[in-house]
């Protein structure tokens, strides 16, 4: 949360700065407070972990954050129980006439075919249409970010073979965007994709601004210059164990899979994995939350757009 300052003050220069996020007192006697609405389209078949993963990120915040829920009608989730999406999950014909303050689309394993072969294609671009005027901010994760990118801006996305698996490190490009207060200029996070897009490819689109990258795994964070989309391709929610299963599961199917680059200590499956990544989601979603959904949004939605 910000600090809030007198409107004279001059450490409020300074901090600003430094990128540090002040509120001066007029501001903070004009503005209204509510709980956020939260949208989460989970695409995950193992919607249990990823919803927890989410939530543990947004939680940690002094915002109230309301947060619903979102599948696809037009897919049978095979890997959840029917009463679970029943009890706690939303279709889209149920809030399409809604208007959230923040908006998360999630990956999906989904590598190795084309957007147009996916069985809910239609539904998802229905879906991101409608977040133009009826969500103030998105944030896309992973396969959700190839699937947006794509949708809003036709940006292809490309085979990586083998498949990115591991923790890789992150170089901060864009260091005085709100998205990045408290980083490190080099932060570490999971990938885990078989999917990319290239530097070139986003550079070459005006509407977009590259955030960080990584020498290793490439892309990693992208959003759009008016603020309201964010492509994420990285898996900074993730939870220790996370590549682990992924490697397991994998293995148990004879796929021989690449193991997880620096992950296991000393290349060690055995060894449990060493977190360096969870302030990084952390701050991420925070930042996210505060700066660019919170701090932004109308305090009566039906004003948006």
């Amino acid at each position: 949360m910000p600090i809030k300052i007198q409107d004279a003050l001059p450490a409020r220069e300074t901090l600003e700065n430094e990128n540090i996020f002040v509120m001066t007192e007029y501001r903070a006697m004009h503005q209204d407070i509510r709980p956020l609405n939260v949208l989460i389209l989970n695409l995950m078949p193992t919607k249990i972990v990823t919803e927890t993963q989410f939530l543990r990120k947004l939680s940690n915040t002094p915002l109230q954050v309301n947060v619903s829920f979102l599948h696809m009608a037009s897919h049978e989730a095979a890997h959840v129980d029917k009463t679970h999406l029943d009890t706690f999950y939303v279709t889209f014909d149920q809030i399409r006439k809604k208007k959230y303050d923040g908006m998360i689309i999630t990956g999906a394993p989904l590598d190795f075919i084309e957007m147009e072969g996916v069985d809910y294609w239609e539904e998802l671009k229905m879906i991101m249409e409608w977040t133009k005027t009826h969500v103030h901010c998105t944030l896309h994760s992973c396969w959700g970010s190839f699937a947006g990118l794509y949708y809003h801006y036709g940006i292809k996305k490309r085979d990586h073979v083998p498949k990115l698996s591991g923790v890789y490190a992150h170089r901060v490009i864009k260091k005085n965007s709100p998205l990045f207060r408290g980083f490190d200029d080099v932060f570490y996070a999971p990938h885990s994709r078989a999917t990319e897009i290239t530097a070139e490819q986003i550079l070459a689109t005006p509407q977009l601004e590259l955030m960080a990258e990584s020498e290793e795994a490439g892309v990693a964070i992208v959003k759009s210059e008016d603020s309201k989309q964010f492509f994420i391709t990285c898996h900074p929610e993730y939870d220790s164990d996370t590549l682990k299963l992924e490697y397991e599961r994998d293995l148990a199917k004879g796929m021989e899979p690449q193991m997880p680059v620096h992950y296991f200590p000393d290349d060690d499956p055995a060894k449990p994995p060493i977190v360096n990544w969870r302030s990084t989601g952390q701050l991420l979603l925070s930042n996210w939350l505060n700066y660019y959904v919170y701090q932004s949004t109308p305090y009566d939605l039906q004003e948006e757009n």
